[in-house]
């Protein structure tokens, strides 16, 4: 069985919605990158705030009001057309929400408990509700009349990466016939004063593999696919108007491994790491010289990008182009995973196959192993069928590889393997 993705919507720092964000990720705009000076105490920071309006919360959903769950609405009301045509044609029941948060509506909550705290009664838009982890996923339930399983994933930076593996399982196990699965984090103090009491904020954009990089850089975005067993849904013919026809794009592979080291830091030499990509080969049957290119974890920070680099030299000693886009977006924790697996969807229906170019000063850390980092003008020098893989890293130990591209004729009529996970 293949998982297909049949389709995207988004927003981030780049932009809302996938021409803006498409156009800006190949050029390399970092502009979405701004410094401001309200999130932490005497001190301003960049981050990747999205600067678009979002849409009104509809009047019926007004308990789910926050900015978490409007960057979603955002980002839904992209592919509501999709979603529309795949409940006409499975039904509300047979389709799954999955999703992968670390905020929720926890802004919101903080500043309402902040009133309480002062004045001794909530305010009246306060609704416990709206912070639960889950709230992203009741939402979407909610606004579409959904009745299929509906869930939220929270493992930190890997949330929504495992949010597509678990989606991809849902079909294969028959539980469901589509699944609108992605990943949505909003900026909040409390997220940017956790990293700031670790000492991980960098003051300036994030320097990923540079010998001066500082730490993160944070931000927050919205990507919501469409998964199904199928590679079209009823809206797609391949003259629709706005999107180009492409080749369909198919989870091809996912891997994940729990290493467990540490509360916070990596495996130093990235055992877990390793396993998570070399899972997610097997998973698609493909062998490291096939992959076209890597999303790089690429947080910036100094013990991430050390052990990243030595895994993917393990893996891939033949190399590879690689590149981290969170300099163009920040880093935007639980909806990481799934916003680079939109990159690389992006990527897949570009017919140049633009990359995104690592920015950096650089400067290569001689403690890091070697890698062939995109430069500017870049692009996949394989002609179709393509794949790329995208790497998700998360405290604990949580570790996620997603492997999205082209299946051949062939390849679409063979059931699909059972994603890998693998315990180091």
């Amino acid at each position: 069985m293949s998982a297909y993705l049949n389709a995207l919507g988004l927003i981030c720092a780049l932009g809302r919605g996938k021409q803006e964000v498409g156009a800006a990720l190949s050029a390399g705009d970092s502009s979405g990158m701004r410094v401001e000076d309200h999130w932490l105490p005497g001190r301003s920071l960049p981050v990747g705030a999205v600067q678009a309006a979002l849409p009104d919360m509809p009047a019926h959903l007004a308990q789910h009001d926050t900015r978490n769950n409007r960057l979603l609405l955002a980002a839904a009301l992209e592919i509501d057309a999709d979603i529309q045509a795949a409940i006409a044609r499975f039904g509300h029941a047979r389709i799954g929400v999955v999703l992968g948060t670390s905020t929720s509506g926890i802004e919101e909550a903080s500043q309402g408990i902040g009133e309480f705290l002062a004045h001794g009664q909530f305010p009246p838009s306060y609704d416990y509700r709206q912070q639960e982890l889950a709230a992203p996923a009741s939402f979407l339930s909610a606004c579409y009349q959904l009745s299929g399983p509906s869930y939220a994933i929270s493992t930190a930076c890997t949330s929504s990466a495992r949010a597509l593996l678990s989606a991809r399982r849902l079909l294969e196990l028959g539980v469901c016939d589509a699944v609108l699965c992605g990943g949505v984090d909003s900026l909040c103090r409390l997220t940017l004063n956790g990293f700031a009491a670790l000492d991980a904020l960098s003051s300036e954009r994030c320097n990923p593999f540079s010998r001066n990089r500082q730490g993160i850089s944070i931000g927050e975005a919205a990507a919501l696919f469409v998964m199904t067993r199928e590679p079209r849904l009823p809206t797609q013919a391949p003259g629709r108007e706005d999107w180009p026809a492409a080749q369909p794009v198919a989870l091809l592979g996912a891997g994940a491994s729990s290493d467990a080291h540490h509360i916070s830091a990596p495996q130093p030499q990235g055992l877990g790491a390793q396993a998570a990509m070399r899972a997610a080969l097997q998973d698609a049957g493909l062998n490291p010289t096939q992959i076209d290119y890597l999303n790089l974890h690429g947080t910036a920070t100094t013990h991430n990008d050390s052990m990243e680099s030595l895994a993917v030299d393990a893996v891939f000693p033949q190399g590879l182009p690689c590149s981290s886009t969170k300099p163009l977006t920040g880093h935007t924790l639980g909806a990481a995973g799934a916003l680079e697996a939109a990159f690389c969807w992006l990527i897949l229906h570009d017919p140049q196959g633009q990359l995104p170019p690592h920015l950096w000063d650089g400067q290569a850390d001689p403690d890091c192993a070697a890698l062939q980092l995109v430069d500017a003008g870049m692009a996949l020098s394989r002609p179709a069928p393509r794949r790329l893989m995208s790497n998700s890293f998360a405290f604990g130990g949580s570790n996620v590889s997603l492997i999205l591209g082209h299946l051949d004729a062939a390849a679409q009529s063979q059931p699909a393997a059972t994603a890998q996970v693998t315990h180091v």
